[in-house]
């Protein structure tokens, strides 16, 4: 996926990939402001919340929503901040949760990075009915 309206990744990744099957793969978004490039927030709580809406944002270009998300994986630069990740997930993702894994990792300079795995709509089977 080619956005026009953000900058093109640092590296040699795809922000976004959808599959012939019906899944769209967003690869680890990041707290930077999309307009700019720039880190956004100083705390893990306000850059879970710009990382989220970075993926809301991939999610959205690719066809699909929140709702339709049925992995996250999260790294976080210190695992100790896995309660307020946690409370700001809460606020976006409701249940039925997607599964889920948090790893610390190191970042680079940023405490939070999230990637995801959505099913897009059209790809999901009616019922019969």
């Amino acid at each position: 996926m080619v956005l026009p309206d953000l900058p093109p990744p640092a590296g040699a990744y795809s922000p976004g990939v959808r599959t012939a099957n019906g899944l769209l793969f967003v690869s680890g978004q990041t707290p930077r402001n999309p307009a700019t490039g720039q880190i956004e927030g100083s705390t893990v709580e306000e850059q879970t919340r710009v990382t989220l809406a970075n993926l809301e944002r991939i999610l959205l270009a690719g066809g699909a929503t929140l709702r339709d998300v049925v992995s996250v994986t999260v790294y976080l630069a210190d695992e100790k901040d896995w309660g307020t990740f946690d409370a700001v997930y809460r606020t976006v993702f409701t249940a039925p949760f997607p599964t889920r894994a948090v790893v610390g990792a190191s970042l680079r300079g940023i405490l939070v990075e999230i990637a995801a795995i959505a099913v897009l709509p059209q790809a999901v089977p009616q019922a019969a009915g």
